[in-house]
C-alpha cells in the first residue's frame, strides 16, 4: 500500500491580473501560499508551479542519494542539493529543463562510486520518474 498527499489551489481572476493561493494542509506548511502571474513571471513575493517542483525534485532526489549511498556503506555527513527548473515559452509554455547540483561530503567513497550512486539517485527518484519528460541534467561533486 502506499501514501497519498495532497495540495489544494484556489484562483480567482483572469490569468495576468488574478491571484491563487496555494495550501498543503497535511503538512500544514503552506496555508494560503501566494501564486499568481507576477510570481511566476515578475518580481512580486509569491511562490509558482516551477519553484515547487524544484524543490520537490531537490527534496526527493537527496532522500533518494542518501539512502543509495547508506545502503553502499557509506552514510553520507551531509548532502546539498539545488534544483533549477527551466519553463520554456517557445511553442507554447514547457518544462525545458532540470539541472541537479548536489555537494556532499561522504567519507570513504572515491569520486567515481560517488558519481556512480548519484547518477543512480537521479534516474531513480519518484520526481525524477515522473517529470522523464524533460531532460534532466546531474552536477554531483564530492567534498
Amino acid at each position: 500500500m502506499g501514501i497519498s498527499r495532497h495540495a489544494t489551489a484556489h484562483w480567482e481572476g483572469d490569468l495576468k491580473t488574478g491571484q491563487g493561493q496555494l495550501s498543503t494542509p497535511q503538512s500544514g506548511l503552506m496555508e494560503n501560499t501566494r501564486y499568481g502571474f507576477n510570481s511566476r513571471f515578475g518580481d512580486v513575493k509569491g511562490t509558482n508551479p516551477e519553484e515547487l517542483i524544484a524543490a520537490a525534485h531537490a527534496g526527493c532526489f537527496t532522500m533518494a542519494l542518501s539512502a543509495k549511498l547508506t545502503e553502499a556503506g557509506h552514510p553520507p555527513e551531509t548532502l546539498d542539493t539545488r534544483a533549477e527548473v527551466d519553463l520554456s515559452m517557445e511553442g507554447g509554455p514547457t518544462l525545458s529543463a532540470i539541472r541537479l547540483k548536489t555537494k556532499a561530503k561522504v567519507p570513504g567513497i572515491d569520486a567515481a562510486k560517488f558519481r556512480e550512486i548519484a547518477d543512480d539517485a537521479k534516474q531513480n527518484c519518484p520526481v525524477s520518474k515522473a517529470l522523464s519528460a524533460v531532460p534532466i541534467t546531474l552536477e554531483a561533486e564530492l567534498l
